[in-house]
């Protein structure tokens, strides 16, 4: 059934799919699975093929997606890197099957190869007499970014090829292509590290990889796991490539025998029947591998019959994509579980009977934030079906309506913390709520590690070890505890001794005299950076006075927006936090300033007169490094994104605030164009 309004419906799926392009191709973060965003763009198409005069001038459907980002130079593909089309069932690759012998006015049965598909991130390579030159990014599939450096770090990647039992002399010049990834064994080692360094996990292998790819620094790179799968050479029309083989099966062998990885499991079956067998045998095989492999892709063999064939604006005529769909599993949802993180963020979690589901039990799987479970309408009692997907976490993804009992009610986040009782904040422009407790015993542990890092009271004898040692003994409660310390308690401790004691104890003393800007910071309320803890000490002087100041005062302060304003208010106003403040105060910690100055952006710089917002993480900076940094430079930097920003920066992980920017029209950049931006000032 049609829309009512085509026009309006159009519109709104073009909206839809530009976002969702930018997310997946330029933040490499994406916001729904690849099932869902076909659906729109086929939506899209169908409505489009009903109403010519519809289509647009920019249309999805009329060309590939996603552009380069900013800060690394461009290259010109020498051959357009065109997505595929992708088939669901069976029945649809027969159809692909049946157009081919239309369109060649011959009969089968053809020749095709079928080889597992990768979920990482395509790339272009050039070789110019055996030696790697030149590596680019996808792109928009006609221009991509230039990631050699980076690319040359890849395991695997053959700087030189072997000559070593190839039939005839290497070209002078050899453009491959491939997906770079990551295994999951590899995954899971760098989200243990990126944990201890307290950098956030990556969701899944694609991200890893694409974000790895497309950092500026190639020595982070090489310290990623990257791996890449070899499966194109560009010979012919358009390249400097002369034609060197007739069949892709040959192409594969070749490119084996020059160093290239080529992954094992490819087939040449002789007609679709052999491609159904195959797909069919993998279904299960595929979760035996290391790496995601999401479908299966399907290209006739002989080279001179995919000329033939051709292109259309998206896609070649001769391959085909048979997507595998995501299992799903559907048990009932015993109850929603409210965990709270480190930073005091309270996350649903669902409760369930437990099912298997894609190799494993699951008993639990992820709510994501409130706004989900009520754009959903996710209910305790309910079955639900859950997926895993791309993602290492199962998901719910939609509620069986039909098996739903009458008495069920909506779910509501608490109000208050799950496990000190303090109030629960969710702010504006935030997805979560959060608890506003510096002593909450749910983010304790690494509320005592920032309170002792360098930029707050550089508590260095303070590591996670022994605080967790601290913790699991109850020596300590809250970070005052940390001033009530006996030396011969701790040199009770294994690995401490009296020396080690003394020292930790020195340090802690030390501290006391920090000064009022290194403590606020020290505190961890939420937004507030060494930078805006400086400049809310430097103007009031006392930590004390902060006690009744509103959020619209502390918004009177340069440099202090609405979001840190709200949040400073909230965090002095809550009981227990007052009560922290006087045992830190009895323990002899300055309160009063002796001599505290605020710090004045620059007026002067190549960011004079530019205002900042900073979403996501960054790579190679923290938060506040990268706030000094810009302020340095003459910049401004403010908590939340309004018509007067003029650059947001969003690392990995970017949050509302980059949907706000982008609603504004305002300049958006990732990391790289930051580091670029830097290096140039």
């Amino acid at each position: 059934m049609g829309h009512p309004d085509p026009a309006k419906r159009a519109e709104e799926l073009r909206e839809m799919i530009r976002s969702y392009d930018y997310h997946y191709y330029v933040l490499d973060s994406p916001l729904v699975s690849d099932y869902e965003y076909d659906k729109l763009y086929e939506e899209l198409k169908l409505i489009e093929a009903g109403n010519p005069e519809l289509v647009t001038k920019d249309s999805p459907t009329l060309r590939v997606g996603g552009v380069p980002l900013e800060g690394f130079a461009q290259v010109t593909h020498t051959q357009h890197m065109l997505s595929l089309d992708n088939s669901y069932s069976e029945e649809e690759l027969r159809e692909f099957d049946r157009r081919i012998a239309r369109f060649l006015g011959a009969e089968g049965p053809f020749q095709y190869v079928a080889e597992l598909k990768l979920d990482g991130l395509g790339v272009s390579l050039r070789y110019e007499r055996g030696l790697f030159v030149e590596g680019a990014t996808r792109g928009d599939g006609r221009t991509g970014e230039d990631v050699t450096a980076n690319l040359r770090t890849v395991r695997g990647l053959p700087l030189r090829l072997r000559t070593e039992g190839l039939k005839s002399p290497l070209s002078e010049v050899l453009e491959v292509r491939g997906e770079v990834y990551m295994t999951r064994s590899d995954l899971e080692t760098a989200n243990r590290q990126r944990l201890d360094t307290g950098e956030p996990a990556f969701a899944n292998p694609r991200n890893a990889a694409a974000g790895s790819l497309r950092l500026l620094d190639s020595s982070i790179t090489a310290r990623r796991p990257l791996r890449i799968f070899l499966y194109q050479l560009l010979q012919g029309e358009g390249t400097e490539t002369p034609q060197l083989f007739n069949r892709h099966s040959q192409v594969l062998d070749f490119l084996k025998k020059a160093g290239f990885p080529v992954n094992p499991y490819w087939k040449l079956c002789s007609g679709i029947d052999e491609v159904l067998e195959y797909l069919r045998a993998w279904a299960e095989k595929r979760r035996k591998l290391d790496y995601n492999t999401d479908g299966v892709v399907v290209k006739i063999d002989d080279l001179a019959l995919r000329d033939s064939l051709g292109f259309t604006s998206k896609a070649p005529r001769w391959a085909m994509a048979y997507k595998y769909a995501a299992e799903q599993a559907h048990t009932r949802l015993l109850a929603i579980d409210v965990q709270v993180g480190r930073t005091g963020a309270l996350t649903p979690t669902a409760r369930l009977e437990p099912v298997f589901l894609d190799g494993s039990t699951v008993s639990n799987a992820t709510l994501h934030n409130e706004d989900e479970i009520s754009r959903k309408d996710i209910r305790v009692g309910d079955w639900v079906w859950i997926e895993k997907g791309g993602d290492v976490i199962p998901k719910v993804v939609a509620v069986d309506l039909s098996q739903r009992e009458p008495q069920s009610k909506p779910f509501r986040m608490p109000e208050s913390c799950p496990v000190c009782g303090a109030s629960a904040v969710r702010e504006e422009d935030e997805a979560v709520r959060r608890c506003t407790n510096a002593s909450c015993p749910a983010q304790f542990k690494e509320r005592i590690l920032h309170f002792a890092g360098r930029e707050a009271m550089d508590i260095q004898g303070l590591g996670p070890a022994l605080v967790e040692t601290l913790v699991e003994k109850k020596m300590i409660g809250d970070v005052a505890d940390l001033y009530h310390l006996k030396k011969d308690e701790l040199a009770a401790l294994e690995r401490m001794g009296e020396k080690s004691a003394g020292n930790l104890l020195d340090q802690i003393e030390d501290s006391k005299t920090k000064g009022t800007a290194r403590l606020l910071f020290a505190l961890g309320v939420r937004h507030v950076g060494r930078t805006a803890a400086e400049l809310v000490a430097g103007h009031y002087g006392s930590l004390k006075k902060l006690l009744g100041v509103t959020a619209e005062e502390f918004e009177t302060i340069e440099g202090i927006g609405p979001k840190i304003a709200s949040s400073l208010s909230s965090f002095f106003s809550e009981p227990k936090n007052r009560l922290l403040l006087e045992r830190l105060e009895e323990a002899g910690l300055e309160l009063e300033s002796r001599k505290e100055t605020a710090i004045r952006p620059s007026a002067e710089g190549p960011f004079a007169g530019k205002s900042f917002v900073l979403t996501g993480s960054l790579a190679n900076y923290s938060r506040s490094e990268a706030e000094e940094l810009i302020k340095a430079r003459g910049g401004k930097v403010s908590s939340s994104v309004s018509s007067k920003t003029d650059v947001v920066i969003a690392g990995l992980d970017p949050g509302s605030k980059l949907h706000k920017a982008q609603e504004l029209n305002i300049k958006v950049i990732d990391e790289s164009s930051f580091l670029d931006w830097l290096a140039r000032s």
